[in-house]
């Protein structure tokens, strides 16, 4: 399943391994990707919507046939398909720009494990928020939610899968919430989408953010689905070529959605290359992927679990993410003396400091897996832990 061959990024120059563990941060690309994103930029380029010319109409064609299929990815269709810089712009499009009732403040229910950037755009478009506790193991307390809900609520946004924890939302219970107090449901799918299969109409979700580079993909782009109503009633929020029917100084008109969310000249090659991701992914499976980096999960946290100077965070049913401290080291001095030893992980807050504090310490190691990841991984992760107890005593 590891399928180390097709990512380059995995061979060090020397031609030893690179035992990359932070694919929860990003994830290497595959051939098959950068082969896509070169012809692209190459023999294929030409601008789209606008040129006349034959390669023009011709990258047109295949931009759009990439909405469609990053669309399919989701079980989506391409017409409540935008496509943003990544799910950030994709969170903070709908933040902007979900029609409120006027004079009235609107309100979302968040809660404590979501990623800075599900939460810094509500505060910034001036929303009222409202925190959602955690169970006992990490996951997102729906019993608590359903206690806090109540018609005066416009939306709820909440992590698919948590990127520190990997705990799993229970979307269809989260929908169902939603449903009863009459609020919208936004996911943030990025560490879901490359390794759950999604259908965001049996999700019963109203929006669904993810990014390209999560999944195996290019960076500087990512996708909003919304439900085509929802968009409709959404104004634009950058104006300029593109996004727009007509354009005079006494005033101008709008296209429909999608492109009235996609002012400006599109990432093309980067579309091209997120919908050949797209097609990776699923060449390899969804469903497989998702066993192959939990069963890598679980044999590193039953390794860990042997230590008696490890902490682990999270559920044990948490996918191919696996957050811990290792005691008397910062993780920050741990991910440097892993990195001597050719593995990579993650040290910090992971860009949920509301977490951090939940879980009472100021950051973590987090190792995470990807379809590449393989055994030898683990024992080189294994093998850098001993050499850093060695080291701090």
């Amino acid at each position: 399943m590891s399928r180390r061959a097709d990512f380059p990024g995995l061979t060090l120059p020397d031609g030893a391994p690179w035992h990359y563990l932070d694919t929860a941060a990003t994830a290497q690309k595959p051939l098959a990707v950068i082969e896509a994103a070169a012809r692209a930029l190459g023999a294929s380029y030409a601008t789209v919507h606008r040129g006349v010319y034959a390669r023009s109409a011709d990258m047109t064609l295949a931009f759009e046939a990439a909405r469609r299929r990053v669309a399919a990815f989701i079980g989506g269709h391409e017409d409540e398909l935008v496509f943003t810089r990544g799910a950030t712009e994709a969170i903070n499009l709908v933040a902007r720009q979900f029609p409120g009732v006027p004079g009235k403040r609107r309100r979302v229910l968040l809660s404590q494990l979501e990623h800075h950037s599900n939460i810094v755009p509500w505060q910034l478009a001036g929303w009222e928020i409202t925190v959602c506790p955690l169970t006992a193991d990490g996951r997102i307390d729906l019993d608590a939610a359903e206690a806090l809900l109540t018609t005066e609520f416009d939306m709820i946004a909440l992590a698919h899968m948590s990127n520190v924890l990997g705990s799993v939302l229970d979307v269809k219970r989260a929908a169902a919430l939603a449903r009863k107090s009459g609020a919208c449901l936004l996911l943030d799918g990025c560490q879901a989408a490359p390794r759950i299969p999604v259908g965001v109409t049996a999700l019963d979700c109203d929006f669904y953010a993810f990014s390209a580079h999560k999944i195996y993909g290019p960076t500087g782009i990512g996708a909003l689905w919304g439900r085509a109503a929802l968009l409709e009633a959404m104004p634009p929020w950058q104006g300029g070529g593109a996004m727009i029917e007509r354009v005079a100084f006494s005033g101008s008109t709008y296209a429909a959605p999608p492109q009235r969310f996609e002012a400006g000249t599109p990432a093309i090659v980067e579309a091209i290359a997120f919908a050949a991701a797209c097609d990776y992914v699923d060449s390899v499976g969804r469903a497989e992927i998702a066993e192959h980096e939990a069963a890598l999960g679980r044999q590193l946290r039953a390794a860990l679990r042997q230590r008696n100077d490890v902490t682990l965070f999270g559920p044990e049913g948490s996918g191919g993410i696996v957050s811990f401290m290792l005691d008397g080291v910062h993780p920050h001095d741990l991910g440097t003396i892993l990195d001597e030893e050719r593995v990579a992980i993650r040290a910090g807050h992971h860009c949920a400091q509301p977490l951090m504090d939940w879980l009472g310490v100021p950051a973590t190691a987090r190792a995470s897996f990807g379809l590449y990841s393989d055994e030898s991984d683990i024992a080189a992760l294994l093998r850098g832990l001993e050499r850093t107890r060695r080291i701090f005593g």
